[in-house]
């Protein structure tokens, strides 16, 4: 009896012992939180990976198997490293273990830290529900590591100016290149930024892959135009990269790194500069366009002047306004000006366009000034001047009224209405004979178009609407004028709307009518050549001169004035004294 009482006593024991330590050991393990660096001394723009491992019991019965959730477990109070780390990826493990019956489950965070400075950093400690780590101390040292060049590294920032001084407001190329190993899957590389530059970028990215030291890269290459607008000294916060990267294992890797762009003086405006506007830039030039070889116009004749100004290392809106001088004779009536910038490899080409309408209103001799732009020239270190010399007009007055004949013998001119019967019956039957034939051969040539506006119009019953084209007889002959110097097939239509607010009542319904109304001989010559132009192109009336039916209509539009002041009637009626 007494053996078999021992027995179990002393498997007891053995039990109780056995059961005790793993009681303790997982009491232990609930309690324990390490944090361990992959190393303690790293160089700027290194990345540092932080495993922290910690235990905890887990209660999973029947009752909630299904609703446990790994994602709900605490987690350790990582925010602390914020101040000297930035946290830039992080992920967790968990495994399960049963210990005495009890279930215990180990959980290893990773977490991807970049220090924002260098010099001595701490770790702080840690806590996991009642487990605290302990402190770590890293280094983190300026520059690369010594068995490592730069180009060796996995990425790293190049950048270079193409200038090492410049001018306020002068064009300052800025080349930043990305150099990086691997697949890059994410990335993301600043834009420079400044509080008092302009900062224009100079097209799209350029990627290709480029050696250096016997190792591969791939490359990222942006270029921008800076344009400083203080004097003083420039100096550009750092451009910063941040990214991830496989490499040929399949693992992995966190890239980061920033550089700084060295400090660049910037001069003031120079004292020797006589211009108005502060211009640098690498060239500039004027141009001129518009007016006729001959410099021969004649008064009412639109002229369209065009000046373009042209300028590279600038942008469109450092371009000063042209000036608009002109002389008394000449009315102007200058357009909006046309701005435009481009990106060329060499920086910002700009360019203002002017266009002004001149028209002379009086005969004579018309000086438009000279243009002149001072410009700083940055290569050469020195102003310059960009210079349209001035032009001079000879303005001709068609309208002007023939010199009267002198008088022979002592004998008085007659007056040039007073004709003698028989001189004018010599006259008008040869010029109502050539009228007739020239009113004929116009009619002919426009039978087409009349015939097609008849159809349109409805066999004529309604006079056409002429109000579609303008609101009065200014603008209407303003179209007109325009459609006969570009030789627009819409001139007949635009003669006739222009008649019609010029000799209101006459009702004219086609070119013909106008012709036969005016009776000028040049108006239906120039016509005729006009039509035959649309249906004879291979005659030779390729190149249409519209001035001469300009000048003829203007000339006629005069005359109506003059008639109209002339057919006033007199102050007293016959009859009163």
């Amino acid at each position: 009896m007494v053996k078999r009482l021992m027995i179990p006593a002393v498997c007891l024991f053995l039990l109780t012992a056995l059961w005790l330590p793993a009681q303790a050991q997982t009491h232990t393990q609930a309690r324990q939180l390490t944090v361990e660096p992959d190393r303690t001394r790293l160089y700027e723009g290194e990345v540092l990976t932080l495993t922290v491992k910690g235990s905890m019991e887990i209660d999973i019965n029947l009752g909630n198997l299904f609703d446990f959730d790994m994602s709900s477990l605490p987690k350790p109070d990582i925010e602390k490293v914020e101040p000297d780390f930035e946290i830039l990826a992080q992920n967790q493990q968990y495994s399960i273990r049963t210990v005495n019956s009890q279930m215990v489950g180990e959980i290893t965070w990773t977490y991807q830290l970049a220090p924002k400075t260098t010099g001595e950093l701490t770790i702080p400690a840690l806590t996991f529900k009642d487990a605290v780590s302990e402190p770590v101390n890293v280094e983190v040292v300026d520059g690369s590591p010594p068995d490592q060049a730069a180009p060796g590294r996995d990425s790293f920032i190049e950048l270079s100016a193409d200038k090492d001084e410049v001018y306020v407001q002068e064009q300052l190329i800025l080349t930043v290149r990305l150099f990086f190993r691997g697949n890059l899957i994410r990335g993301e590389l600043s834009e420079p930024t400044h509080p008092h530059v302009i900062i224009e970028s100079l097209g799209r990215q350029q990627e290709f892959s480029r050696y250096r030291d016997g190792v591969r890269y791939r490359v990222v290459e942006r270029r921008y135009a800076i344009f400083p607008q203080r004097p003083g000294t420039l100096k550009l916060p750092p451009v910063h990269f941040e990214g991830q990267a496989r490499d040929a294992s399949g693992s992995l890797r966190f890239l980061r790194d920033s550089e700084e762009l060295f400090e660049v003086p910037v001069k003031d405006v120079p004292a020797q500069f006589s211009g108005d506007t502060w211009l640098p830039a690498t060239g500039l030039s004027l141009e001129e366009s518009g007016l006729p070889p001959s410099l021969e116009v004649a008064t009412g004749e639109n002229i369209t002047r065009e000046i373009r100004l042209t300028a590279a290392g600038l942008p469109g809106e450092a371009l000063p306004p042209l000036p608009d001088t002109v002389p008394d004779g000449l009315r102007s009536y200058p357009e909006e000006p046309e701005r435009q910038t481009e990106t060329t490899p060499a920086g910002l080409t700009s360019s203002l366009k002017q266009s002004v309408a001149l028209v002379p209103v009086e005969a004579g001799k018309m000086t438009l000034p000279a243009t002149r732009i001072y410009w700083w020239d940055t290569e050469a270190d020195r102003e310059r001047v960009a210079v349209i010399p001035e032009k001079t007009l000879t303005v001709t007055d068609p309208n002007a009224s023939a010199e009267p004949p002198q008088p022979v013998n002592g004998e008085p001119a007659p007056e040039p209405d007073t004709v003698s019967p028989e001189s004018s019956t010599d006259r008008t039957a040869p010029d109502s004979r050539l009228w007739q034939w020239l009113t004929l051969a116009f009619g002919i040539l426009w039978a087409g178009t009349l015939m097609a506006w008849w159809w349109s119009r409805k066999s004529g019953k309604n006079a056409p609407d002429f109000a579609q084209h303008n609101d009065d007889e200014d603008d209407a002959f303003d179209h007109l004028i325009t459609a006969v110097r570009s030789g627009s097939a819409r001139t007949p239509e635009l003669l006739v709307a222009w008649a019609n607010r010029h000799r209101p009542g006459k009702h004219f319904r086609s070119a013909s009518d106008v012709v036969h109304h005016f009776q000028d001989e040049t108006m239906a010559t120039e016509l005729g050549k006009l039509q035959a132009r649309f249906f004879a192109p291979d005659h030779g009336n390729e190149n249409w001169d519209g001035r001469p039916l300009a000048r003829t209509l203007e000339a006629i539009r005069m005359r109506k004035q003059t008639r109209a002041n002339a057919d006033l009637p007199p102050l007293y009626p016959e009859g009163l004294s």
